[in-house]
């Protein structure tokens, strides 16, 4: 059976910049109806994003087998050599020459306030790249166009491929009935501690009574680790150990890879959330959100001393 995982998302850019003063001393509240600001920002770094794109690298780093799902811009080649030289496979990701590739342009003062503007160039149109006809044991529907992920999650379903359904920062596309729906093709539901309570706000249903009519739900909560829900049982795991907290962008995104890659070899849903949290530790430890890079000796030392999984598991 296949081991490829399709993962449908957004591919992006972010370009961060970073403003040594402070926007309150250049942002006059009496002035704010005629505002027009510049900023010297010395240092810049530009980061491969995207949760397509970010998911693919952590579940690489485990030796999974991603297929990213997702449309790039004519700006895109150095991120799709990228990928490449990852030896991941970008076969379904789709250059559209007629557009940019989607981007974040943010900029950050020294009290890490942040102004951004984010284009999202091909990333509208994800609805027209199929994924019909390729085979997978697993898939991911992460924050894209939200036209782009019904049609992913369409075409999943039909394939009867199962797939995890990530809300994310796609929460203001989605009203409660748009959510149902999804949740009735997916398999998974993954979200974080505050995504979770605005999903049962706009269904009218708890996380628990969600759990029931999917295999499970996966609720991450940052440094206190995430909560698996299956059926009417719910088990809290807690964190992995980091080394340090550095970046969160990203975190998310590791950890769906790290469940990804345990759905896709057969492990225990516990144990695929404890991979899970390893990843995110991992990944925070890390500025951007591509950058981190463990061994898989790493990983599985810390499954092994943290949560006694045995390391064979993971050879």
């Amino acid at each position: 059976m296949s081991k490829d995982v399709l993962i449908c998302g957004s591919i992006a850019f972010d370009t961060i910049a970073v403003f040594e003063g402070r926007f309150r001393d250049h942002i006059l509240a009496d002035n704010i109806k005629s505002l027009s600001v510049s900023f010297f920002a010395p240092s810049l770094r530009k980061e491969y994003g995207g949760c397509a794109g970010n998911i693919a690298y952590s579940l690489k780093l485990l030796g999974g087998s991603p297929v990213p799902v997702g449309t790039v811009g004519q700006d895109a080649d150095d991120y799709l050599q990228r990928l490449r030289d990852l030896d991941i496979d970008t076969r379904l990701v789709r250059l559209l020459p007629d557009t940019y590739t989607a981007q974040c342009h943010i900029i950050t003062d020294q009290e890490n306030n942040q102004i951004a503007s984010f284009h999202p160039g091909a990333m509208l149109r994800s609805a027209e790249n199929d994924l019909s006809g390729h085979s997978a044991c697993w898939g991911i529907v992460s924050p894209d166009s939200k036209d782009g992920m019904f049609i992913h999650a369409q075409r999943l379903h039909a394939a009867g491929i199962p797939f995890i359904f990530d809300l994310g920062q796609a929460m203001p596309l989605f009203d409660g009935d748009d959510l149902l729906r999804m949740l009735d093709m997916a398999s998974i539901l993954t979200a974080n501690d505050y995504e979770a309570s605005v999903i049962e706000e706009r269904t009218g249903r708890t996380i628990q009574e969600l759990a029931r009519g999917l295999r499970a739900v996966v609720v991450t909560r940052g440094g206190e680790g995430a909560s698996l829900f299956v059926g009417d049982g719910r088990t809290d795991i807690p964190a992995a150990p980091v080394t340090g907290i550095v970046d969160p962008t990203g975190c998310g995104d590791a950890h769906r890879a790290g469940l990804l890659y345990g759905l896709a070899n057969g492990w225990s849903l516990r144990d695929a959330c404890c991979l899970a949290n390893v990843m995110g530790g991992f990944k925070i430890a890390h500025r951007g959100p591509q950058n981190h890079s463990p061994t898989r000796d790493d990983i599985a030392a810390v499954l092994q001393t943290h949560y006694g999984i045995d390391a064979g598991l993971f050879a």
